[in-house]
């Protein structure tokens, strides 16, 4: 009997994916969200986004990221840099 797996996207691929969406969104100025309403769109579930979000908080260059405020889920904001 032979196990089949199928991979998952690594975390660089899964960060790539947030980062240029989120890069996408902002060019026109700064946006708001919560994970989980746009969790669809980039193929993610809500704690996945929280947590890349926190590592793109530190390490985005060109994006501003900002832990907003908290009302059910955390709110970021997110600019263009």
């Amino acid at each position: 009997m032979t196990m089949s797996t199928t991979a998952s996207p690594s975390t660089d691929t899964k960060r790539r994916r947030l980062k240029q969406y989120l890069r996408e969104r902002a060019e026109d100025g700064e946006m708001y969200f919560k994970g989980k309403f746009i969790a669809d769109d980039v193929g993610l579930s809500p704690k996945e986004i929280g947590a890349l979000m926190v590592s793109l908080a530190d390490s985005a260059d060109d994006l501003e990221v900002e832990k907003w405020s908290y009302t059910s889920a955390t709110t970021w904001r997110v600019e263009a840099a």
